[in-house]
């Protein structure tokens, strides 16, 4: 439940997004749901949520007899690669990551002009642990690759800001542009990477961690997959 609580602070009370059915309970959820890996990285000293993402998994069957990506439904008339396309690569090879988010107190530009208090940061993080918060989005990136391969599959497709996919370029990340620019709270391009060749081309730098984050969530994984019958809303 936190992170769709997470999801709901940044989606929908910062970026100003407004869920299918409308009224707000305090959660965001959708029906891509249903068939996500879900993670959250939590700031261990405190328990706060620092940030999260899913993995969305499409899988044929009766709650999906037409499995798309969520990317596909909101972007897909933007897709225009010959190759890179969802439709043209195998069921079970492709997943999208959807859904990142960083909690704005972990965060040191707001996504708009919304405001917090830095004496509220202050008090709750010492100077130490502030100069990591920048490392935060890599380190959920780097989760979604471990969850990748630890879930079998190989294609990766995520919509993103073009000042993201750059970013990740330094650490070895290498996402392919495979679509227009679309309008979704700013401008955004559905973007693809092969999760062998991210691995092969990760930076020597980040190895170590990559290897102990995928340690940590291997365990989990079990108890991570998609539960088809399960709604995000059932207790």
């Amino acid at each position: 439940m936190e992170i769709y609580q997470l999801r709901h602070r940044v989606y929908c009370q910062e970026i100003g997004y407004t869920p299918p059915g409308g009224a707000s309970i305090g959660i965001e959820v959708d029906a891509h749901d249903l068939h996500s890996i879900h993670c959250m990285i939590k700031h261990r000293r405190t328990g706060l949520a620092a940030g999260c993402f899913r993995l969305v998994l499409p899988k044929r069957g009766s709650l999906n007899p037409t499995p798309r990506l969520p990317l596909q439904e909101y972007g897909g008339g933007s897709l225009t690669h010959e190759t890179l396309h969802p439709d043209r690569l195998p069921l079970r090879q492709i997943c999208e990551i959807s859904r990142l988010a960083t909690a704005r107190t972990f965060r040191h530009h707001p996504v708009h002009h919304e405001t917090i208090s830095e004496d509220y940061v202050t008090e709750l993080f010492t100077e130490d642990e502030r100069h990591l918060f920048p490392l935060l989005t890599g380190a959920l990136f780097l989760a979604t690759h471990a969850l990748v391969e630890l879930a079998g599959r190989r294609h990766i497709f995520a919509m993103m800001q073009p000042k993201l996919p750059r970013l990740l370029a330094r650490s070895g990340f290498h996402f392919q542009q495979i679509g227009e620019a679309i309008e979704l709270h700013g401008r955004r391009n559905a973007y693809y990477i092969d999760n062998e060749r991210a691995e092969a081309e990760m930076s020597d730098s980040l190895r170590p961690f990559y290897r102990s984050i995928k340690r940590e969530l291997s365990p989990q994984l079990a108890g991570a997959l998609p539960k088809p019958a399960r709604s995000p809303l059932t207790p």
